[in-house]
């Protein structure tokens, strides 16, 4: 009969000090130690666990380990790291499971100075080796953002995309790491029912297959926040004594999302103390503020005259429209897993981006191309969506997206006013609109005479439709 074995089980084993192995006859007198090729197996697993394990000063080695297997060692693990409560009992959760160094690494992606605010210490006193900041403000706006407002990527009509565009900026940043440091595995504290996990781990399969993916949430016994709570205490790790947010959140440059409590039922109102970025529109002010949007090839380079970096411009933009309340969405959206979630989203900056981005392309591009565009968007969005950043096909449509906005360069002017965004004007070098040929008057370029005869042959199908059914 096999021995019981339990989902996840720590075994504490007591390494000598010395690795020799003395055998006693029946006298209990001590012979002279045997070379190590002549050891017996238990000598030899006594040294291959001092090789393998790390143990404390007393000599006590734990090795977790998960249906009675022990796992493979892992020598360095770089960690996607917070300083919450989660990706803290990741860490020493980590050492104990695989027997690793932990670098803990944070990226910063615009989601405020606070978030960032005593980290080391925090990762340090979880049992972390290090801990790697990366600011990644700009890299973000111009190579993740911008690409997805050039192509119009929105998914299921309303989300622009936040989290879903600032997740393999992060894993990419963490291969990097991983390359830098030596670490043979990476590690996220993404849950097993989000969009999340696949995000960071296509990224991770594209751009270094051989690295290792640990995903703790789909592993350990934790079920909650009690017992993460538990097992940090238990291990020595500093627990947070402030109040947590009863909402799930999720904050960068680009916009903030939340999820949970209330929002879990759909029918419910979002309260009016849960946004961050934007003032309730009742509350905004009275009076109008007009501001003008630049953009060179598809893409912004200047608000109201002022020329500024691709991360500058989004702050400034986020500043305006979140005096105005502009940009929020509630939705409820399909995720990739397969169920439907609620989110309540806050995109200032961008929703007056994505209102002037679409509002130039009707001056430059034709009727066609734009339903080309259009449809590929759709395409798009999916990709990024489902964490398909450096999947051929999307890098393949970024470069139709690029080539057909080339000559989308001009001004637009927006009005904001208690949550609403209003195009009043729009001009550009390369408009394909001629007042003289829109005007009622007539010109040279277009005869109104010569509209009959278009008429005739577009509806041509109309009329054999019509003159089959009528029998004539």
């Amino acid at each position: 009969m096999q021995p019981e074995t339990h989902e996840s089980e720590t075994v504490n084993l007591l390494i000598p000090a010395l690795f020799v192995e003395y055998e006693r006859d029946d006298s209990s007198a001590a012979l002279p130690a045997k070379s190590f090729s002549q050891a017996s197996p238990f000598f030899s697993i006594i040294f291959f666990l001092n090789l393998c394990c790390p143990f404390n000063s007393m000599g006590e080695v734990s090795v977790a380990y998960t249906n009675g297997v022990m796992p493979a060692r892992l020598n360095k693990v770089v960690l996607a790291y917070s300083g919450g409560l989660d990706t803290s009992v990741i860490v020493p959760w980590l050492r104990e499971k695989y027997g690793c160094e932990v670098v803990c690494f944070t990226a910063d992606v615009g989601q405020g100075v606070m978030e960032l605010d005593g980290l080391e210490a925090k990762a340090k006193a979880s049992g972390a080796c290090q801990l790697v900041v990366k600011d990644l403000r700009d890299e973000f706006v111009e190579d993740y953002v911008f690409p997805c407002l050039r192509a119009g990527a929105i998914y299921e009509r309303k989300y622009l995309l936040g989290t879903s565009m600032a997740r393999p900026v992060i894993a990419k940043a963490m291969v990097d790491v991983a390359k830098e440091v030596g670490a043979d595995a990476v590690a996220h504290g993404c849950t097993g029912k989000g969009n999340d996990q696949v995000r960071f781990e296509l990224t991770f399969f594209a751009l270094n297959p051989k690295l290792r993916v640990i995903a703790p949430w789909r592993e350990w016994d934790i079920t909650g926040r009690e017992d993460a709570i538990e097992y940090a205490k238990r291990h020595n790790v500093p627990v947070p004594v402030t109040k947590k947010s009863i909402y799930s959140r999720d904050r960068n440059i680009w916009h903030l999302s939340h999820e949970g409590d209330v929002l879990e039922d759909p029918a419910n109102e979002p309260k009016k103390d849960m946004f961050m970025l934007s003032v309730d529109p009742e509350d905004a002010p009275n009076q109008p503020e007009y501001v003008e949007i630049e953009v060179v090839s598809g893409l912004p380079v200047a608000v109201n005259g002022k020329k500024l970096s691709p991360a500058s411009l989004l702050d400034k933009l986020n500043e305006i429209g979140g005096k105005h309340g502009i940009g929020r969405v509630d939705m409820v959206e399909n995720r990739l897993v397969g169920m439907k979630s609620r989110g309540v989203y806050e995109t200032p900056g961008g929703t007056i981006l994505f209102t002037a981005a679409r509002e130039l392309e009707s001056l430059t591009l034709d009727r066609e191309t734009i339903q080309v565009k259009d449809s590929l968007a759709l395409k798009y969005a999916e990709l990024v969506y489902a964490g398909r950043w450096f999947d051929p096909l999307r890098e393949a449509m970024d470069g139709f997206m690029e080539k057909i906005t080339a000559k989308t360069t001009g001004t637009v002017t927006l009005k904001l006013y208690k949550g609403s965004v209003t195009v009043t004007g729009r001009k550009s070098p390369n408009s394909l609109y001629r007042q003289d040929i829109s005007s009622f008057e007539n010109g040279d370029v277009y005869n109104q005479a010569d509209a009959a005869g278009f008429i005739h042959l577009y509806g041509l199908p109309t009329r054999v439709r019509a003159m089959l059914e009528q029998g004539i």
